[in-house]
C-alpha cells in the first residue's frame, strides 16, 4: 500500500508529466484557455491513459513478451491507443456537443500526445504489476489533469489582465507554463 501511495505523489505532484518532465505540452498549452474545456480533456485523458496502459500492460504482459515480440510493442501500444481515443470522441461526442466542438482538433491529438505512449511504455519498463499500472497511469493522467486545470484558471485570469504587448498570446502562455513548472518543483524533495 505504502509503494501506490509513493507512486500517486510522484506522478501527481514530484514527477508531473507536463510540469516536470515536460511531456505533453500540445493540448496543455492549447486547451488551457478556459477551464471548463481544461476540465473536459482533463476527464477525457484520464480515461484514455488508465485504460489504455491497462490494456497495454495486458497485451504486453500475457501476448507480446510469450511470444517473444516485445519489439512490437510501440506499435500495438499506439494502436490500442488511437482505438481508445476514438472511442472517447464518439461518446463526448454523442453526450457533450459543446465540448465536442471546444476540444476541437486537440481530442483527436489524445492519440498522438506522447503523454499517453509514455505512460505505457514506462510501466513495462519499470516492470510495474498490474495494479501499480493502473495507479501509475491514474496518478499520471490526475497530474496531467490539475496542470491543465491550473493552468487554464491563470490564463483565464490573465486574460482579464493587461499585458505587455509584446507579451500578448504565446509569450505570456510560455511564461505562465515555465513558473506554474518552477511552483511545482517545489514538490521535489517529497519522493525520492
Amino acid at each position: 500500500m505504502g509503494k501506490l501511495i509513493i507512486i500517486i505523489m510522484s506522478t501527481v505532484l514530484v514527477n508531473n508529466f507536463v510540469l516536470a518532465r515536460i511531456i505533453g505540452i500540445c493540448p496543455f498549452l492549447g486547451v488551457s484557455k478556459k477551464t471548463e474545456t481544461a476540465v473536459g480533456m482533463g476527464m477525457a485523458v484520464i480515461f484514455v491513459i488508465t485504460l489504455a496502459a491497462s490494456v497495454t500492460w495486458t497485451l504486453f504482459t500475457y501476448i507480446l513478451a510469450p511470444l517473444n515480440i516485445t519489439y512490437m510493442q510501440t506499435i500495438v501500444f499506439i494502436l490500442v491507443i488511437a482505438v481508445l481515443v476514438q472511442f472517447v470522441e464518439m461518446v463526448i461526442m454523442k453526450t457533450s456537443p459543446a465540448l465536442y466542438q471546444a476540444l476541437g482538433i486537440y481530442l483527436p491529438l489524445i492519440t498522438t500526445n506522447c503523454c499517453v505512449l509514455a505512460v505505457s511504455v514506462i510501466t513495462v519498463q519499470l516492470s510495474y504489476t498490474f495494479i501499480e499500472t493502473v495507479v501509475f497511469a491514474l496518478g499520471t493522467s490526475v497530474g496531467f489533469t490539475l496542470a491543465l486545470i491550473l493552468f487554464a484558471g491563470i490564463r483565464e485570469r490573465l486574460s482579464l489582465s493587461e499585458i505587455p504587448k509584446s507579451f500578448e498570446g504565446t509569450a505570456i502562455a510560455l511564461i505562465t507554463a515555465g513558473l506554474l513548472s518552477l511552483a511545482f518543483l517545489g514538490f521535489s524533495g517529497l519522493v525520492k
